[in-house]
């Protein structure tokens, strides 16, 4: 685990303390946010999608070294560039 910031290390002393309160609504909120987290992540579209063999080794690698099965590292290729979180790299 990182090291905590001091804000961090009061927000665990206080809770640590019993300091801490559920605010109103907390439980609404939380399966909110359990309901987004499970549409988000929901895999209920398949496709098919041809590229060449070079491309496919190459993510195969990358996944390997990451240690995820490369149609996770594909999705997630994929989820980042719809977000708009996947940038080309200056160069």
């Amino acid at each position: 685990m990182s090291e905590l910031d001091q804000e961090e290390k009061e927000i665990l002393e206080a809770y640590e303390a019993g300091k801490l309160k559920r605010t109103e609504g907390a439980a609404q909120i939380q399966k909110r946010h359990r309901e987004y987290a499970e549409a988000m992540f929901r895999k209920d579209a398949r496709i098919n999608i041809r590229l060449s063999s070079k491309d496919l080794r190459g993510l195969q690698k990358r996944a390997l070294a990451e240690g995820i099965p490369y149609q996770t590292l594909i999705a997630s290729v994929l989820h980042k560039y719809v977000e708009g979180r996947l940038r080309e790299a200056d160069g």
